[in-house]
């Protein structure tokens, strides 16, 4: 499949910011973005299997109330559900960024441990610091996991900015997500080396965990944003960096939606 095949679902309104950014980044990589009021999904206006990679984006939907994400998880739970889970055995891709990681936990779509869709396992709780944090992270990819997104991943450095991404979980539920290897994306220090403390694990979260993935591999949250490191010039150190050239072709966060946008044009059949 050509590239420019792919379509990809960029999923606004109530409070989202980020569409722009994230069309961009699927449209950088060659697939084909729209973006798509939740209202006119609700509607019947339009329906997720005209796609193949879903995106939860950034923001703040519904202005946080009830939790991060709550009442956003909730109207896609209760009005789109079973387009849902087709979309999800039909084994396309879904990504939630920051905001969008905080629906994908409430609606129950990432870990879904034991194939348990549409189940809370685990949730994203307040930064342990009690404050909104804005920075940059270096965070580490696990090679291990099945992880669609973060394939050949290593070492990466992304923006955060968020109040709740502090990565919570039973603990029986956290050592399965540790068995399976579904922790992608851990906070880490820019050695390499797993985060523990703040600044470098900017919010707490259990085991750095920064990025989680389902079973399959297909489904992807992450507090992070990659959308918003496509040019090297978002970098904060891209001054320095371009003085010793150091100034790489592209930012960070390309990678994971070229990983999802060739996974789709390999493995996936084309939507008439």
């Amino acid at each position: 499949m050509d590239k420019k095949e792919v379509r990809v679902l960029v999923i606004t309104g109530f409070g989202l910011n980020c569409e722009k950014e994230t069309a961009a980044a699927f449209e950088h990589c060659g697939a084909t973005a729209e973006k798509v009021h939740l209202n006119d999904l609700i509607s019947g206006r339009r329906r997720l299997d005209e796609f193949q990679i879903l995106a939860f984006i950034g923001g703040f939907a519904f202005g946080d109330h009830l939790g991060a994400g709550t009442v956003f998880a909730n109207r896609v739970k209760f009005k789109l559900r079973d387009q849902l889970e087709t979309f999800v055995a039909d084994r396309k891709l879904i990504i939630g960024i920051c905001n969008g990681f905080q629906m994908l936990s409430r609606l129950g779509v990432v870990p879904a441990l034991r194939g348990e869709y549409f189940v809370q396992q685990a949730a994203l709780a307040h930064n342990d610091s009690g404050l909104f944090r804005d920075d940059w992270c270096y965070l580490k990819a696990n090679a291990k996991s099945p992880c669609v997104f973060t394939r050949n991943m290593d070492l990466v450095r992304l923006p955060i900015r968020h109040g709740e991404g502090k990565f919570v979980a039973e603990a029986a539920t956290l050592e399965e997500i540790e068995a399976k290897n579904l922790v992608a994306l851990r906070y880490a220090n820019c050695d390499g080396s797993i985060a523990g403390e703040f600044p470098a694990n900017p919010n707490g979260s259990l085991n750095a965990i920064a990025g989680i993935c389902d079973e399959s591999g297909r489904i992807f949250g992450l507090m992070p944003h990659p959308e918003a490191f496509l040019s090297p010039y978002n970098s904060p150190s891209w001054t320095r960096d371009k003085l010793f050239g150091r100034m790489p072709a592209e930012g960070d966060g390309v990678a994971f939606f070229r990983n999802a946008v060739e996974y789709i044009a390999e493995k996936c059949p084309v939507i008439k």
